[in-house]
């Protein structure tokens, strides 16, 4: 009776114990789902939790965590499951599905429209080549597509492979001394013969070609006697950065491919403004719009220019929203990462800087920029100032600039400003984003959808067009006011002929630089594209161009002086945007304030070199000049 007793109380003292115990900690109601730590030991049902010491992903880009529902997880009672999967309404278990497979379906409708679309121009236009752009349009988003399904390894892994078994057995013979002098050889080869292998014209002999040349050399050596620690330069960068650069110039410059690409993009670009016009029409008349008179509405800056920029950043914006712009800086930025081994951050940076701006690219690796080292924000600075943004492109684009060399020097500007950057202040710190690259999302303006995007987008333009008229206002008005106390001034020292005005005296101080690009020797034009780009410098390139497209003073330049400046013009290398850079770096890391300010001053000018750079390049390849002068005006 004792002993039954005895084990009763065991039993009661068990059924308690296992009472106590939290449901929640109990191994059957745990649940089971996918986390991108854990490895595959902890997913087969372990007990122990093992985490991978490796958190980078595939290409460096952190993906989306996925959503988890912790009120639906799968249990061990089945029976509990039968009876909600009964309580679930058709309707509700259709539109679960739906909402599950709505990206699938989505793809499918977009791919089969444009199935469609590039099937009915490849039968109507069988006879000419009004297919190809249709057909590379619809590779390109079918492309996109298979890569949302199909891991991109599969294409990545065969170059790798190739690589490996290709260019490294070659570059292992090599000893690891001579490594950097063979590759800086192969650039400087490169260079020469890609200079002066091809055929002259008038005005534009291999006695020009040298000079340019020259200047090349010049910048680069300036940068490396200023550098801040020689022995540190990374020359890797530096060559494989101009070996790029001269490359993409040789594409757009020398190869009809490369022309008819850029023209194309060109072209785009220009159609997009026609499109602001409507608006433009809309808010004041067709027949205001089409007034004929000596100077037309249609061509005044306020009417033409600012809404195409408030337009181009909503699109711009709405690209932004789907994850398009995204997809194409990570895969420069891969690329750049990969090819001239610099850190995460610079990479992003550098490759943002042509699309969306100086600030708004600084803002894509906001949570990095306070952990930078000098040299990282050293480089952001330098890319911003060494190219321009998407949204004055189309403004510039509207006042009549070389749409083909717009676009290909802000190509060229990505390479340029990292091998120019790394050149003036190598890296002396450890890189937190060295061996990534990642762009983090930015929840704070994450837009609702697209409307919201597109809304939002539209004050930001409005408030881009409003600073950019009002910044020029005053500028052009400051020096009005500049030129008429110098040649009130200059009159008492019987300076009247040409008059002591701003541009006069900077002519002369850029006029070195002029000569070094490779400027036409002939009528004045070496003081001309001097003038113009110390007016950039002390004022922004929006004045220099506005004056290059209208001023008379600059009619008579050469087409190989005016090409030759159009690419040393483009850049933000200017005092305005100094300040403007400052500020927005500051604000995103209000504790990085010092550094910022202490390396703001050589990031100007290393930009502003890394512009010239491409301007030399240009003068070392141009064969056609007149080619593309006459299509900016077409």
């Amino acid at each position: 009776m004792a002993t039954q007793s005895s084990e009763n109380v065991q039993m009661e003292s068990k059924s308690r114990n296992v009472h106590d115990i939290d449901p929640a900690l109990q191994t059957e109601h745990q649940h089971h789902h996918t986390h991108h730590h854990h490895t595959a030991f902890a997913q087969q049902g372990h007990e122990e939790v093992a985490y991978t010491n490796d958190t980078s992903f595939e290409k460096g880009v952190v993906p989306e965590p996925t959503p988890l529902d912790h009120g639906i997880h799968s249990h061990s009672n089945s029976d509990d499951d039968a009876e909600a999967g009964k309580s679930q309404s058709p309707a509700r278990s259709w539109a679960r599905r739906i909402k599950k497979y709505r990206r699938p379906i989505a793809h499918a409708v977009v791919w089969l429209l444009f199935t469609g679309w590039w099937i009915a121009s490849l039968v109507l236009h069988r006879h000419d080549m009004n297919w190809i752009i249709p057909f590379l349009l619809y590779l390109a988003i079918t492309l996109r597509i298979i890569f949302f399904y199909v891991p991109i390894s599969i294409v990545t892994r065969p170059m790798y492979f190739t690589w490996s078994h290709t260019a490294r057995p070659i570059v292992s013979f090599i000893p690891e001394k001579l490594r950097i002098p063979a590759g800086a050889l192969v650039c400087i080869a490169v260079i020469l013969i890609g200079a002066f292998a091809s055929p002259t014209g008038p005005g534009n002999n291999r006695g020009d070609r040298a000079v340019s040349l020259f200047g090349l050399a010049v910048f680069l050596f300036l940068l490396y006697l200023t550098s801040r620690n020689r022995s540190k330069i990374l020359w890797h960068t530096v060559i494989v950065g101009m070996l790029v650069q001269f490359l993409v110039a040789l594409f757009v410059l020398r190869s009809g491919a490369g022309y008819d690409i850029f023209n194309f993009v060109a072209t785009l670009a220009r159609d997009l403004l026609g499109f602001s016009s409507d608006g433009v029409v809309f808010l004041t008349a067709q027949d205001f719009y089409d007034l004929k008179t000596p100077i037309t509405p249609s061509s005044w800056f306020l009417i033409t220019t600012t809404p195409a920029i408030i337009f181009f950043v909503s699109v711009v914006q709405l690209f932004y929203y789907f994850g398009v712009l995204q997809w194409f800086i990570t895969k420069f930025a891969v690329f750049f990462f990969w090819s001239m081994r610099v850190s995460g951050a610079e990479a992003v940076v550098a490759a943002a800087s042509p699309f969306i701006g100086q600030g708004e690219s600084a803002m894509l690796v906001r949570p990095f920029v306070e952990h930078m080292t000098l040299a990282e924000i050293h480089q952001v600075m330098t890319s911003g100032f060494a190219t321009i943004a998407g949204s004055v492109l189309i403004a510039y684009i509207a006042m009549g600039v070389s749409s083909q060399a717009l676009v290909s020097s802000c190509v060229m500007s990505i390479p340029a400003s990292l091998a120019c950057s790394k050149i003036r202040w190598p890296e002396e710190e450890e890189s937190l984003t060295a061996g990534r690259v990642v762009i983090p999302d930015n929840e704070e303006h994450k837009a609702e959808n697209a409307l919201h995007a597109f809304s939002a987008a539209a004050w930001l333009g409005l408030k881009i067009a409003a600073m950019m008229a009002s910044t020029l206002l005053c500028i052009i008005s400051l020096i009005g006011l500049a030129n008429g106390l110098l040649t009130w001034w200059g009159r008492y020292l019987n300076i009247n002929d040409p008059p002591l005005t701003l541009e006069l005296i900077l002519g002369y101080i850029c006029y070195p630089i002029a000569f070094l690009l490779g400027v036409s020797r002939d009528n004045d034009d070496l003081l001309k594209v001097g003038q113009l780009i110390g007016l950039k410098v002390i004022s922004n390139e929006f004045v220099a161009y506005k004056d290059l497209t209208t001023d008379a003073a600059y009619a008579n330049l050469s087409d190989r002086s005016r090409l030759i400046v159009t690419y040393a013009l483009c850049g933000f290398a200017n005092i305005g945007s100094l300040g403007n850079q400052i500020g927005v770096l500051a604000q995103v890391s209000p504790g990085r304030n010092a550094d910022i300010s202490r390396v703001a001053l050589s990031a100007m000018i290393t930009g502003a070199l890394s512009t010239f750079t491409s301007a030399a390049i240009a003068g070392m390849l141009i064969t056609d000049e007149k080619m593309y002068i006459s299509s900016s005006t077409a």
